[in-house]
This record gives structure tokens, C-alpha cells and sequence, in this order.
């Protein structure tokens, strides 16, 4: 299946979330980014929260999945294990992008791409932010 390309626009800032997604975010992001997608409304915690900041990739994607939460890195390293498990879960956003330094850049990117992201992230996917676009993969991974 082609992947979604999809241009991004200037972010905005934070909307205030109509639906409620579920996160897992990795030790490779700030444990703030947790925090603020939580003030946004959704269901966000840090490896730290659970006391696996030293856990491995594949330990934190079999957390997300038994919880049934999206995966929130800056560690590519979770895209390659998603292909070997050859599943439709869980999901997971990767940000490539930079320019993105604080906790607030990440959510002021990430929150207003949820309403189109929001189908994907449910049905199963890699989502990947990059030089200012959104590619989207559906998962499990095929060819």
C-alpha cells in the first residue's frame, strides 16, 4: 500500500482535543511531552512514569500494545522492530524533524495533525514527521 504524504502547516499551537488517544512516550522525548498532550486531553505517559527509562525498545512496544497506546519517539530503532514483528500494532510516531527542541515544539506539531492521523493511529501505523511533512505507513509492514 503507498504511503500518505501530506504537507504540515504552521501548527498553531494547541486545540483542544474532541477525541481521546492513548500514548506512550519514550525516554528519547521529555517526559513534558507526556504532560501537555495530557493537558490537550488525551491519555499520555513517559517510560519514566513506569519506571523504564532503562527498558528496551521491544519491552516498551510490548507495553504500548498491551495498553493499547501510540508510541511517541525520536528513536527510529522502533520502526525496524515493527517490521520484524510483522503486526498491525502498536502504532507509532516518529519525529525527524530538527528545528524541534523543547517539549511545546512537539505537541505544537503533533496535536493539530490528530484529526487526520487519529484513523491511522487506530488501524495501525508508522507516522513519521520530517522536513516538514507527514508520511504515514500503514502497518503491519508488507514487501
Amino acid at each position: 500500500m503507498p504511503a500518505l504524504r501530506r504537507s504540515l502547516g504552521d501548527g498553531g499551537g494547541i486545540a483542544t482535543a474532541t477525541f481521546r488517544l492513548k500514548f506512550l512516550i519514550d525516554n528519547a522525548l521529555s517526559p513534558q511531552v507526556a504532560e501537555l498532550l495530557w493537558a490537550a486531553g488525551h491519555d499520555a505517559v513517559h517510560v519514566k512514569a513506569y519506571g523504564m527509562q532503562a527498558a528496551s525498545d521491544d519491552e516498551i512496544l510490548a507495553r504500548a500494545l498491551d495498553e493499547g497506546r501510540i508510541v511517541v519517539s525520536a528513536d527510529s530503532d522502533f520502526s525496524a522492530i515493527l517490521a520484524s514483528w510483522q503486526s498491525a500494532g502498536p502504532s507509532f510516531i516518529l519525529f525527524r524533524e530538527p528545528n524541534l527542541l523543547v517539549a511545546r515544539d512537539y505537541v505544537d506539531l503533533l496535536i493539530p495533525a490528530l484529526p487526520v492521523l487519529e484513523p491511522e493511529l487506530v488501524a495501525g501505523c508508522v507516522a513519521v514527521f520530517r522536513k516538514g511533512r507527514l508520511r504515514v505507513r500503514k502497518l503491519p509492514f508488507s514487501g
